[in-house]
């Protein structure tokens, strides 16, 4: 694939990272923490496994890594917090997550309304909307609990600095963090064909 290409089509993309037929799909841990350490998100590991494809199939070129980064679409993939009726006032009910409506994507998280979050564009959401409908997949937006009381982060924020599309997703899941977590079968299943079409049709 020529560099020209490369910047046209777009390059490999991440958790959806998607050009021609590559679709690398990093699992990185240490999130609750912050993303830190040798396998964190803030860490160069990604980046450097980008390098590394670029290297084999373009030759080494730091300006064709920062492309392929910047033209990669992601569906960072995580969990959103859904309503619990016995803790209510922590939620906006009209837009938070429910079991049984689907896949989850989170427009936005972070705490103190935006802060500290990646916050996907309306171009974007076009795009993902269309990659769902065209197979069908139950799907739901949601926020992270009301303004100034929810709230939590992802790894969305930080590959957003790389330029590239984000928007967070997952299943809702009622006592997050709590020793007996539960999630919707259904929803978990909607999630996996979500995943599979954001792949085939982004």
């Amino acid at each position: 694939m020529s560099e020209e290409i490369l910047v046209r089509q777009g390059a490999p993309t991440l958790a959806g990272i998607k050009t021609g037929s590559l679709f690398p799909c990093p699992c990185e841990d240490k999130e609750e923490i912050g993303s830190v350490g040798a396998t964190g998100m803030h860490s160069r590991f990604f980046e450097n496994v980008v390098a590394e494809l670029v290297a084999l199939t373009e030759g080494e070129s730091d300006l064709k890594v920062r492309r392929v980064l910047q033209n990669s679409k992601m569906l960072s993939s995580d969990v959103s917090a859904a309503y619990d009726p016995m803790y209510a006032e922590a939620f906006e009910k009209r837009s938070a997550a429910f079991f049984g409506r689907g896949l989850v994507f989170n427009k936005f998280t972070g705490a103190r309304g935006k802060s500290g979050s990646n916050d996907a564009n309306a171009e974007y959401l076009a795009e993902v909307r269309r990659a769902m409908n065209a197979e069908d997949v139950s799907y739901q937006f949601a926020e992270l609990g009301k303004v100034d009381l929810g709230g939590g982060g992802t790894i969305a924020y930080i590959m957003a600095n790389y330029g590239m599309e984000v928007i967070d997703s997952g299943v809702a899941v009622l006592s997050m963090h709590a020793p007996w977590e539960v999630t919707s079968k259904a929803d978990v299943y909607e999630a996996y064909r979500g995943y599979k079409s954001f792949l085939r049709n982004i």
